[in-house]
């Protein structure tokens, strides 16, 4: 990249870094609605598919961007964190908008940011300012369709000035607990406020007090809701080299012979709930049936960063974003029925908010030893506080604490091609780094992937 236009990036990030961060929230639209206002109401210049949920939102989002580029519309996609870089969070065409293009974004709407402010007793946030840098930037390219994940939660979230033709919720979990507090059903009912009157309602299987939650909204708005493990859902799953092929049911009917570059059923069940989502944005039902070669190309092309990404052959190295309990399962399950390692070692850096505790249970199981190590993240835990909850987990004999993440990556493919017998073969030891969007990204970074 153009160093020039990598500084200007730098400079605009700094100046967003000066306004409240993503994990502080003030609960209104008023400032997002009068930052559109003066944008002339960007996100209502295209459909918008509006992902919610707790996890699988980047990942559905991505694999709808997707299904829509090789169904020939242009896209914009607005997801949230970034790993690496903060372009990867406006998307045009597929790819991330280039860092002249971010800047020209912020440009265009700084001024008017600049009048809300000033008539606001809370100026606007990060994220917020970002929302409609994204909104704008989709208007002018101009794309054919938004396809928008959620920030933080849903009802009170900046994107929820979208009406969105299709709204897409992912599985409910606890999460940001000091938000959205530990009540699933408040959780799921806060997150279904981006269903609108005018929505078809696409969901991913749920516990039952969200799924009711959620129903509940559909009956208030008179939406119409289609329903995983009803009106579509995995039929079959067959694990293969770099990925897994599916054969799914759609709501237009059965598509087979999918060859999905993820990891992992829980990738299965996103791509089951993408497909649905797009079906349900052309209006497919049982008698209208999507191109199937077109939706097999869509699949094969995703990209999905810093999940279950593997990152480095010999011994291999995969990344993932796993940030909570929930996440921390699927993925261990992906880890289980997706490879066999001889020896699993795992680096963990998880931000001091999150629930440690639970993520390091579920990794327990497929992780035989555990490196503990920090992000760049000021809100990083501190990985001997970390060690002191994996204590009782793993036991000490299982646990080593590094507090560089480079020095904690080395150490962990280290312990992976140590043997105990000294004929045995180093081969079919894994790392695998997770615990944070930071620590994900930050791991991506050490070992030369770009931005995606």
């Amino acid at each position: 990249m153009d160093p020039a236009a990598l500084h200007e990036l730098r400079v605009v990030e700094a100046e967003l870094n000066e306004r409240w961060p993503e994990t502080k929230i003030e609960p209104s639209l008023d400032r997002i609605r009068a930052l559109t206002d003066l944008l002339a109401e960007p996100q209502r210049g295209y459909p918008v598919v509006h992902v919610a949920g707790t996890n699988g939102k980047s990942s559905t989002t991505r694999i709808v961007d997707a299904l829509l580029t090789a169904l020939e519309l242009r896209t914009g996609r607005y997801t949230s964190p970034h790993l690496q870089l903060a372009t990867e969070r406006i998307g045009v065409d597929g790819g991330p908008i280039s860092p002249e293009g971010y800047v020209e974004a912020y440009r265009d709407v700084a001024p008017y940011v600049s009048i809300v402010d000033s008539q606001s007793d809370v100026k606007m946030s990060k994220f917020e300012v970002l929302t409609g840098m994204a909104f704008a930037a989709f208007a002018e390219a101009p794309v054919d369709v938004g396809v928008v994940e959620v920030g933080l939660g849903g009802s009170w979230d900046a994107t929820n000035v979208v009406d969105a033709h299709v709204a897409v919720i992912c599985p409910v979990a606890l999460d940001h607990a000091e938000y959205l507090g530990t009540d699933l059903a408040g959780i799921a009912r806060e997150k279904a406020g981006i269903i609108k009157s005018n929505s078809v309602v696409v969901m991913a299987s749920q516990p039952v007090e969200a799924q009711q939650e959620i129903m509940k909204r559909v009956a208030e708005v008179d939406a119409t809701v289609a329903r995983e493990g009803q009106e579509f859902g995995v039929l079959e799953r067959t694990v293969a080299v770099g990925g897994q092929v599916l054969k799914l049911q759609g709501l237009g009917g059965v598509y087979d012979e999918i060859f999905l570059p993820l990891h992992g059923e829980h990738q299965a069940r996103n791509a089951a709930l993408a497909l649905a989502a797009v079906e349900a944005f052309f209006g497919a039902g049982a008698d209208r049936q999507l191109d199937v070669e077109r939706i097999r190309a869509g699949f094969a092309s995703v990209i999905v960063p810093g999940r279950l990404e593997r990152v480095r052959a010999a011994p291999a190295v995969l990344v993932d974003a796993a940030h909570n309990p929930h996440g921390a399962r699927a993925l261990a399950e992906g880890l289980t029925s997706e490879f066999s390692f001889r020896k699993l070692v795992a680096v963990v850096g998880v931000l001091g908010e999150k629930d440690a505790r639970g993520i390091l249970a579920e990794l327990e199981p497929v992780v035989e030893e555990l490196v503990l190590t920090r992000n760049s993240s000021p809100r990083s835990m501190d990985p001997d506080e970390l060690a002191g909850i994996a204590l009782d987990i793993f036991g000490q004999d299982r646990i080593m604490v590094e507090p560089r993440l480079d020095n904690a990556v080395e150490q962990a493919i280290q312990l992976a091609e140590e043997t105990e017998d000294p004929g045995e073969s180093m081969s079919g030891g894994g790392v695998v780094i997770t615990g944070s969007v930071v620590t994900a990204g930050e791991a991506r970074a050490l070992f030369g992937k770009e931005p995606a």
